[in-house]
């Protein structure tokens, strides 16, 4: 799904101009990113968080030149979905306390 599919669903969804929806979602993606870059976590209750993870340094390898590199530390947005949405995945009825 494209950002013009989810922009298109939720304007059929609400009734609200697609021009207005796809300006909430830019200005969305903006905070989000903003926030992330900043070191703030987001949390979205009934959806899930994105995280902000450090990774540790390690060696890996380029197999086009049959090399080993150094990978250094560096952070990484990890997305963990709320307990609700992990049940709806598995096809589980979520409970009021899982949101």
């Amino acid at each position: 799904m494209t950002k013009l599919d989810i922009v298109n669903a939720i304007s059929e969804q609400t009734g609200i101009p697609a021009s207005d929806v796809y300006t909430v979602i830019e200005a969305f993606t903006a905070t989000v990113k903003d926030n992330l870059l900043q070191g703030n976590e987001i949390f979205l209750r009934g959806f899930g968080s994105f995280l902000i993870k450090t990774r540790k340094e390690r060696t890996g390898r380029n197999i086009q030149q049959n090399t080993t590199i150094y990978i250094p530390e560096h952070k990484a947005v990890v997305f963990k979905p709320a307990i609700a949405f992990t049940k709806a995945m598995k096809g589980e009825t979520p409970t009021e306390e899982d949101e």
